[in-house]
């Protein structure tokens, strides 16, 4: 039998080379991530390809499974050692190669494939990796997949099985390149910068943009696993503040940025003005019910206030539903409501039919946001951007929190504000009118200003995202009362990024 992974081992050992490390706090709530070669190894992955294996038998899935790697100096290795543990599971395996996410979602319908197994670690920082994977398109694994696979791996608790098989799928790209851009050119040749951090969609973005008639300039397109001038993450403002300056010198109509493993997308407009992808969302939402009057949205509880309250989206007859951050959380309400697409903050948009099939797909974001411009020629995306009711909000701010004890810090929190509410106690200076806690804790003051902090799903992080209606002074003040709250536990270290 395959050895029980253990939870520390010390590199440069036998025991190291000889028996499965993982640590266990690399189940996350949706995907896996871990440090590779600190918290997992080789035979880790390998035993998580066993788990994997072994949890589509349980389910009783067809044993046929996508595999793909992103960019990153060690994900092929890690991708085969996976391989052999699927394989060792009974698996038949579809290697897609060097891949996007969603090519490997696509994959799962052009293969007509069940099952996904992607290796990436998104825009995490070089040293991490990871694996996204889903058993029932366009789904990705939730809570209950999740806890399962990490029983079944740290119990090894495994099947073995004969009939593991190996396919590398050739040239699959070009069917994925050709699914997005067999339609109908842009109308005119939008002027777009397509940034991608030296991250896996710089393979691929600029191509199929060009292919759909846009003018592309690229931006740090150049495949590096070394991320020399900042981690492709549309959320992190130095990717932002980059793809500006790009956008100013060379007159751009638009500037995209896309992440790490190419399932988002981060937006510029033509004037400079880094538009979060939460006001991109609304915008995208205005002319997608124009079209689809009536139509249901899903957001998630770190985007803006102004889908509620959008005066064209009631005209429009448009529903919101705030749901749960996180990529398999959005994508099951959104197949569970039928809605049309389903927004994060973080910029994973998810298009149902008849825009998509369900999955977040950064490079689909980016071809809705050149339609929504074809389609107002008479308008930028600066005028589509300020016809919006303004708002001040923050980018997602991240203070460290250890994997171990960050659920227990947010479980402290939401009790902190439900006993201010309870005594009747203001935060930043008004009284509470709303708590949220579908996913951590979203508190409103009474003018309608509110702070999100929650746990991060995929690093050892808190969340902290701060909106206000009414001023900037108003935003600062609702992050002071947020960030005084978070103070009172110790754990709580400090912020990758703040206002």
């Amino acid at each position: 039998m395959f050895p029980k992974p253990e939870p520390k081992l010390s590199p440069n050992t036998y025991a190291y080379e000889s028996r499965p490390l993982v640590k266990p706090t690399g189940f996350r709530e949706y995907d896996a991530r871990w440090l590779f070669e600190k918290e997992i190894n080789l035979m880790g992955i390998q035993a998580l390809g066993l788990g994997i294996g072994t949890l589509m038998h349980e389910r009783e899935v067809r044993p046929d499974i996508v595999v793909g790697h992103d960019f990153r100096g060690y994900s092929a290795s890690i991708k085969m050692a996976l391989v052999s543990g699927l394989m060792a599971a009974g698996i038949r395996v579809h290697d897609i190669g060097l891949a996007l996410s969603p090519m490997a979602y696509f994959a799962q319908f052009a293969l007509d494939v069940p099952a996904v197994a992607m290796v990436t670690a998104s825009h995490n920082d070089n040293g991490w990796t990871g694996v996204k994977m889903g058993i029932d398109r366009p789904l990705t694994f939730g809570p209950d997949e999740m806890g399962r696979l990490k029983d079944i791996v740290l119990g090894a608790a495994f099947k073995l099985r004969v009939g593991g098989e190996y396919r590398f799928v050739e040239n699959f790209p070009e069917s994925y390149i050709k699914d997005l851009t067999d339609r109908p050119k842009l109308k005119r040749p939008i002027k777009v910068v397509a940034a991608c951090g030296n991250g896996t969609a710089g393979a691929f973005a600029p191509r199929v943009l060009e292919a759909l008639g846009a003018e592309v300039i690229p931006l740090d397109c150049e495949l590096d696993h070394t991320f020399p001038r900042y981690n492709p993450n549309p959320e992190d403002l130095k990717m932002l503040h980059a793809l500006r300056d790009k956008v100013l010198e060379t007159k751009a109509e638009v500037g995209l940025g896309f992440d790490g493993d190419g399932d988002r997308c981060g937006v510029v407009d033509n004037e400079g003005e880094e538009i979060f992808a939460d006001k991109v969302g609304v915008m995208l939402a205005r002319d997608i019910s124009a079209l689809h009057p009536g139509c249901t949205f899903v957001v998630d509880v770190k985007s803006t206030g102004i889908f509620a309250m959008d005066p064209v989206l009631r005209e429009n007859g448009a529903k919101t539903e705030y749901w749960k951050t996180g990529h398999s959380y959005m994508k099951r309400r959104v197949n569970e409501l039928g809605a049309i697409v389903g927004f994060e903050k973080s910029g994973h948009y998810f298009f149902n039919t008849p825009i998509g099939r369900g999955y977040d797909d950064g490079l689909v974001s980016a071809i809705a946001i050149l339609d929504m411009l074809d389609r107002n020629p008479d308008r930028t995306m600066a005028d589509l951007r300020r016809a919006l009711p303004r708002t001040w909000g923050s980018p997602t701010m991240s203070p460290h929190c250890d994997d171990e004890i960050k659920y227990e810090v947010i479980d402290r929190v939401i009790d902190r504000f439900k006993a201010m509410r309870e005594k009747g106690e203001t935060v930043a200076g008004q009284p509470i009118s709303d708590l949220i806690t579908v996913n951590g804790v979203r508190v409103v003051s009474e003018d309608g200003t509110w702070g999100l902090v929650r746990a991060s799903s995929n690093k050892p992080e808190l969340v902290v995202v701060v909106e206000s209606p009414v001023s900037e002074a108003r935003l600062h003040e609702m992050f002071k009362a947020v960030d005084t709250v978070l103070r009172e536990n110790p754990e709580v270290g400090a912020y990758n990024q703040t206002i």
